[in-house]
């Protein structure tokens, strides 16, 4: 699905609920709605109002209940001081509004921009460590439940991934016509079945993680982080708001900040970023390690690009295939470098 689509469905799908909208949230009038095409998951606008600026975000991708638990937690982070936006309630007090099939939230608009690792100094990679340990100490004491029991983590047999590997090498197969990027993924799923196969031994051996576990924001990408003059001015999207191990969040945040287009790891941000983190959260280098080989594993298992790709035609994810692929090739040969990276800061 392209952008122009996107943006027709998109259009499509508010056209009619807008006047109930501005009532539910006790808007006034409304002057410009403008839709923003960056998210893949669910469907975001710039709502202008007499009553100011906001995010509009229609749900598409979480059931309204875990939505709800999460812009619930917004409000006391925000008066921890934390960087996020606390959404606007409506008139019945509620965070989500449902319109007919629609639900939406709204968040006050916040200025800023969206960076890329490489523009991001020393110094504003420690920051951004430093923040994510901040947030997970601000959930710990938000009123969230405790955590429990450590949750379990999937680790893919072998034997599996090398099956759905195959399925989507039958489906190329059968194409009538291929683009490059179907001759790019063919080559690419042999080489990572031989892959999988050479270091089945090497995956983890048990689906319990080491180390603390806490409430955690689920997906810190560079997306989901707003800058304003050198510091985090909005972490946004707090739909995958759940309770994981912390070396989880941080060697994933790290990963997916951290991949080099060439695709390989900038190891020394990569240890900037965790030595930010470990001075505001202690963290051992045993589960920081544990969390580096669950996450190669899943890299290697897993192929979630190719499900929207082949099955749901939609290929917004085609280049963080492209690119995971010659990170996991760089990351299975520097593994001892990346493990010395992630626990240079202890």
């Amino acid at each position: 699905m392209n952008g122009e689509t996107r943006q027709t469905a998109a259009a499509d799908t508010v056209a009619g609920d807008l006047d109930q909208l501005a009532l539910a949230f006790g808007l006034g009038s409304l002057q410009e709605l403008r839709f923003l095409d960056a998210g893949m998951m669910n469907r975001n606008w710039r709502l202008t109002s007499d009553a100011g600026v906001f995010a509009l975000k229609q749900l598409q991708d979480v059931p309204a209940a875990k939505a709800r638990r999460s812009l619930e937690t917004l409000t006391p982070l925000a008066e921890a001081g934390l960087p996020v936006c606390a959404p606007r309630p409506t008139e019945s007090g509620e965070v989500l509004a449902s319109i007919g099939a629609h639900t939406y939230c709204l968040l006050p608009w916040i200025e800023g921009t969206h960076r890329r690792a490489l523009d991001l100094t020393a110094a504003e990679v420690r920051v951004l460590g430093a923040l994510v340990g901040e947030m997970h100490r601000a959930l710990a004491d938000s009123g969230l439940p405790e955590p429990g029991a450590v949750p379990r983590a999937k680790v893919v047999a072998p034997q599996a991934a090398v099956a759905e590997a195959d399925q989507f090498l039958a489906t190329i197969s059968a194409l009538s016509v291929r683009t490059p990027f179907d001759e790019f993924t063919s080559e690419a799923l042999r080489r990572r079945k031989d892959l999988i196969t050479r270091f089945a031994e090497a995956r983890p051996a048990t689906e319990v993680p080491l180390g603390p576990v806490g409430w955690t924001h689920g997906d810190l990408q560079p997306l989901n982080i707003l800058w304003d003059r050198g510091e985090v001015a909005a972490v946004l999207d707090w739909d995958r708001l759940g309770v994981r191990p912390y070396a989880e969040e941080v060697v994933r945040t790290a990963q997916v900040w951290f991949t080099l287009p060439e695709g390989r790891l900038d190891l020394e941000r990569v240890g900037a970023f965790v030595a930010g983190y470990r001075g505001m959260v202690p963290l051992y280098d045993a589960a920081l390690e544990d969390a580096e080989a669950r996450l190669w594993w899943k890299r290697a298992s897993d192929f979630w690009q190719l499900q929207w790709h082949y099955d749901k035609h939609d290929h917004g994810p085609d280049e963080l295939w492209i690119t995971g692929e010659r990170l996991l090739a760089w990351w299975t040969d520097e593994r001892a470098q990346v493990r010395a990276s992630i626990t240079a800061g202890g």
